[in-house]
């Protein structure tokens, strides 16, 4: 996400890091680029990502990132919001996840 949020905000567009409090120590969090948001909670984390995204992208991840990626996408489906969602498959990363659910 780093390399990501670098060259978005290099390129002149808005950053913004989203990250619970507990999770905030260094030894979690790289360096932020542009702004920082922190929140309460995980689920507080994923609102807040609803609020000041304009498309979702999952980059290649574990456990949280997929657990971002289908709330947001739950929420889709039931029309709390019609934003597009992404992922990145880099090297076949989603491709059996993919094929699970479709």
């Amino acid at each position: 996400m780093g390399c990501v949020s670098t060259a978005v905000h290099v390129g002149g567009s808005q950053v913004i890091g989203i990250i619970p409090t507990a999770l905030a120590e260094e030894k979690f969090a790289g360096k932020t680029v542009g702004e920082e948001l922190r929140v309460p909670t995980m689920q507080n984390k994923i609102w807040k990502m609803l609020d000041n995204s304009d498309p979702f992208i999952a980059l290649l991840g574990g456990v949280g990132t997929l657990e971002e990626n289908f709330q947001i996408t739950s929420w889709a489906q039931l029309n709390i919001h019609h934003k597009p969602i992404g992922m990145l498959k880099v090297n076949g990363f989603f491709n059996k996840l993919l094929s699970f659910l479709y």
